[in-house]
C-alpha cells in the first residue's frame, strides 16, 4: 500500500463520487447525420438527364471520377440513379450495343434516399443491406447532395480520431 493512501475514517464525510467513464460520457451529446457530412463534404451531385446517352454517362464518371450519376427528368426531378454497375451489367448483356442506349432504359428506377436529419448509422446500415453504394440526399422532394458509403466511413474515421485525441487530452492533462 502506498504511504499516501489513508484509509477512510469514521467520522469522514462522503465524497462525491466521480467516474471517468459513464454511459452518459461515452455518447456524444449529438449523434452524427447526414447533413453534418453534408457541411463537410459540400452538396454538390452530378446529375445527368433520362434522354443522355450511355457514352455520355460514361464520359462524365470518367471525368469527374465518380462511381454514379444522379438522373433527373425534364423537369429536373429525381428519376433514377445510374451506377458503374448498371453500366457493367448492361454490357454484358448487351455487348457492342450499349453506349448508344438512353440512361433511362439502364438507371436503377427504385432509388433508396435518405434525408438530412437521417443518422449516418441508419444510413450506412441501410447502403449495406442494400448493397449499394451511393445514396442521394432529399429533403421535401428535393435533392440535397448525395454521399456515397466511404463518405459515411471516412466522415466517421475523423470523428474517431478526434474523440481520440480529446481522451488523450483529458488524460495527459
Amino acid at each position: 500500500m502506498p504511504a499516501s493512501y489513508q484509509a477512510p475514517m469514521v467520522g469522514d464525510k462522503a465524497k462525491d463520487k466521480h467516474a471517468s467513464q459513464s454511459v452518459s460520457s461515452n455518447m456524444t451529446t449529438e449523434t452524427a447525420r447526414v447533413e453534418h457530412l453534408l457541411q463537410s463534404k459540400g452538396s454538390d451531385a452530378i446529375a445527368i438527364a433520362e434522354t443522355d446517352t450511355i457514352a455520355t454517362a460514361v464520359g462524365i464518371l470518367r471525368d469527374k471520377r465518380i462511381g454514379a450519376l444522379i438522373v433527373v427528368d425534364a423537369s429536373h426531378a429525381l428519376a433514377g440513379i445510374l451506377s458503374e454497375r448498371d453500366i457493367v451489367r448492361k454490357l454484358a448483356e448487351t455487348p457492342g450495343q450499349t453506349l448508344p442506349q438512353t440512361v433511362a432504359e439502364n438507371m436503377t428506377r427504385d432509388v433508396v434516399t435518405c434525408e438530412p436529419e437521417d443518422t449516418l448509422i441508419k444510413v450506412l446500415r441501410r447502403m449495406s443491406e442494400g448493397h449499394f453504394r451511393h445514396m442521394p440526399v432529399v429533403k421535401g422532394g428535393k435533392l440535397m447532395g448525395m454521399i456515397t458509403i466511404g463518405d459515411v466511413i471516412n466522415f466517421r474515421l475523423n470523428e474517431l480520431e478526434h474523440e481520440a485525441l480529446q481522451l488523450k487530452q483529458l488524460i495527459v492533462g
